[in-house]
């Protein structure tokens, strides 16, 4: 077929999640063969519920959504779900075909290969001794060993280092298949964007638009600023002619009828404004108070790396105070998230944190999340189960507002969590605060809020980060690079 065939057709489609919360309302889009697309939407909008929809695991309730009969779709997720971290690598990748073929552990081995993930015996090692980068790479695979007609990416270059992120843009601009991505990173969509499927949280429409992402963000402004100017105009006329239909009305008479058309005319006026996209809304500045702690915070004795796909100990003896920022650097699998798991783990062999010490973790997988309990039971434990207002004062700087704090963590979307972990730091108020790739699934919006408070907060931090535009707003005072010991 040519590859401008449309290979994905959604008809004013409309779905609710679980019934109560309107995802889509007839929406309408189309996508062409071997094109890249981006799906764009705040946080929450709905964009990974789209995906559910195009792989078959959502149904719609209204409305048609058309793909042929002959093409396969796959899906490479953002995370983990937590009953497959316990899963061996050849366990995970035989969940992509209904039939395994006899010549499974090939296959996998040359879908690691594109990915470029280097471990050594890969097959039977657990997804969840893993680092966040290397999941990453392990998700993609997953998608590429079916070989899909519609390849949809959510979230890719999450705890992708640099040279990850540069061979994943790479692979996709060669890709000769539909590639759809859910991403917030600019630099990286402008790369090998086609065009733009916008799913807006407030109307629950999609717009689509042509071009790169840059072109489109412009278009997108252009017809904002269009829209409001139009409305303006419509408002004044509106406004000049209610207060002519008051008139009339008073008067009486044969005059009241010419003021019932005129108020049928204003009707017409106010169905013909425009609905202008609400951009999305952005968290309010917040600070993190750090506790009270006088002399050492922390020592770092030695810190384990892998060289040559065996675990390393290597002396670092560093001893971090108060209002000291240090920075971990270091390719992906080098050992960053297992150096923080150890901070945390009180191995006193290789690190000791004073005693009395509140610990703020950060953790990128948000398993230190009980999934169970509502988004405001995590806060209200976090507040040491303080007041009320203050809780929720908290929260709605996060946009964590009634009903998404009465929700299950488990349910919210991967940026709610990251929004609800900065809230329950706020509320902690740590004297060690522990970050790990804090930017991950966060709304390019929030960024430099976060990264305002991060540079402003007075206590012992600890960041990794593979995003120099976010670490490079914040007070570094010290760097470990990993991959340099």
């Amino acid at each position: 077929m040519a590859k401008d065939d449309v290979i994905l057709r959604f008809d004013e489609v409309s779905f609710e999640y679980d019934h109560k919360k309107p995802i889509l309302d007839e929406a309408s889009f189309s996508i062409r063969r071997g094109s890249k697309i981006t799906l764009m939407g705040q946080n929450g909008a709905g964009k990974s519920s789209l995906f559910k929809l195009i792989t078959g695991e959502n149904k719609p309730e209204g409305g048609r959504i058309s793909i042929d009969r002959d093409e396969t779709v796959a899906i490479a997720k953002q995370v983990f779900a937590r009953e497959q971290l316990e899963l061996t690598v050849q366990e995970f990748f035989e969940t992509a075909f209904r039939e395994v073929p006899g010549n499974i552990v090939g296959k996998i081995k040359e879908a690691l290969e594109i990915v470029h993930l280097t471990v050594k015996d890969p097959i039977e090692k657990k997804i969840s001794s893993f680092s966040g980068g290397q999941q990453a790479r392990l998700l993609l695979a997953h998608a590429l060993i079916q070989n899909p007609d519609i390849l949809l990416l959510d979230e890719p270059t999450n705890n992708l280092d640099h040279a990850g992120i540069e061979h994943l843009t790479q692979f996709i601009l060669n890709y000769p298949n539909t590639c759809i991505v859910i991403s917030h990173d600019a630099d990286f969509l402008n790369a090998f964007t086609d065009g733009v499927v916008y799913l807006d949280v407030f109307t629950h429409k999609t717009d689509q638009y042509s071009g790169n992402y840059y072109d489109v963000m412009e278009e997108v402004a252009r017809r904002i600023e269009q829209e409001e100017r139009k409305n303006a105009r419509l408002e004044k006329d509106i406004k000049h002619r209610k207060e002519q239909a008051n008139f009339f009305a008073q008067k009486g008479g044969k005059l009241r009828n010419v003021a019932k058309k005129m108020r049928d005319t204003i009707e017409d006026l106010e169905e013909n404004k425009a609905d202008v996209r609400r951009e999305d809304k952005t968290i309010r500045p917040f600070t993190i108070q750090a506790q009270e702690i006088i002399g050492p915070v922390l020592q770092i004795k030695t810190v384990s790396v892998m060289k040559d796909h065996e675990p390393t100990i290597c002396p670092v003896n560093m001893t971090l105070k108060k209002n000291q920022h240090l920075l971990i650097s270091g390719p992906n699998g080098i050992g960053k998230t297992t150096f923080l798991e150890s901070l945390t783990g009180g191995s006193s062999e290789r690190t000791v944190i004073t005693e009395g010490v509140i610990v703020g973790y950060y953790r990128q997988d948000f398993s230190n999340l009980d999934f169970d309990a509502t988004a405001y039971d995590i806060l209200k434990q976090a507040s040491n189960f303080g007041a009320e207002e203050e809780i929720r004062k908290t929260a709605a700087q996060f946009l964590l507002t009634g009903d998404l704090l009465a929700k299950t963590v488990g349910s919210l979307s991967e940026g709610q969590k990251g929004l609800l972990a900065f809230a329950r730091l706020v509320l902690e108020k740590p004297g060690l605060l522990i970050l790990d790739e804090p930017t991950n699934h966060i709304n390019f919006r929030h960024i430099p809020v976060i990264a305002e408070a991060l540079d402003q907060y007075k206590g012992t931090m600890i960041l990794v980060s593979h995003v120099p535009d976010f670490w490079s707003q914040i007070r570094i005072d010290e760097v470990l690079d990993l991959g340099s010991l």
